[in-house]
C-alpha cells in the first residue's frame, strides 16, 4: 500500500493513536472503577479501536458488538438507520459505553443511543476515536473523544472505503474524495 496514489497525508499517526488510546483507557478505568462497564463496539469501523482500548482499560470490562447501517456503500449517511447485528447481552442495570470509530453528523449514533437507552441501562456513555469538527446535526454528549479532526474523509485504523484500508496503522486522508 506504500505506493497507493489514493493514500493522502497522515491525519493521526499510529504513535499518536496508541498514546491517546492509553489515555482514554486510563480515564475510563478511573471513571468506572466501582462499576465495570460493558463496552459495545459498533462494527465494523470500531473493531480495531475497541480491541486496543479494551486492553488499555484496567477493569474487568465485558464486550459486545452491534452493527448498524446508514451509509450503504456511500460515504454520507442516508438518514435511515438499520440494526444489522444486535447485542447478545441484556443492558438492564448495566453501565454501557458505546465505542465508535467516528462521529460525523451524529445522526446514526443518536438513533443508536435512543435504542440502547430504551433497554434500561444504568448509564450510557459514548467513546469515539474521531469527532469531525462542525459536522454534528444531532445534540448529545460524547464523553470520551480521541481526536477532533477536520471534516475530511479519512481511512485507516478500522475506517474504510468500500471495505479497503481498515488495516492501515494510522489515519490518512483518502485522496479520491468521497465516493458516492
Amino acid at each position: 500500500m506504500a505506493n497507493d496514489p489514493l493514500l493522502g497525508p497522515v491525519v493521526v499517526s499510529a504513535d499518536e493513536i496508541a498514546a491517546r488510546v492509553v489515555e482514554l483507557g486510563a480515564e475510563i478505568s478511573k471513571d468506572y472503577a466501582e462499576r465495570p462497564p460493558l463496552l459495545v463496539g459498533v462494527l465494523k469501523g470500531a473493531f480495531v479501536f475497541l480491541a486496543d482500548l479494551a486492553r488499555a482499560i484496567s477493569l474487568p470490562a465485558e464486550l459486545d458488538f452491534m452493527a448498524v447501517a446508514s451509509y450503504g456503500t456511500a460515504t454520507k449517511t442516508s438518514g435511515v438507520v438499520r440494526i444489522v447485528k444486535d447485542l447478545d447481552i441484556d443492558l438492564t442495570g448495566r453501565h454501557v459505553i458505546v465505542i465508535e470509530d467516528i462521529v460525523d453528523s451524529g445522526l446514526t449514533l443518536s438513533y443508536l443511543r435512543k435504542s440502547l437507552l430504551a433497554r434500561g441501562p444504568e448509564s450510557l456513555s459514548i467513546c469515539t476515536l474521531l469527532k469531525k469538527t462542525g459536522q454534528q446535526r444531532a445534540d448529545f454528549d460524547v464523553e470520551y473523544v480521541g481526536f477532533e479532526i477536520d471534516p475530511e474523509f479519512v481511512i485507516g485504523y478500522g475506517l474504510d472505503v468500500a471495505e479497503r484500508y481498515r488495516n492501515l496503522p494510522d489515519l490518512r486522508v483518502y485522496l479520491a474524495g468521497e465516493p458516492e
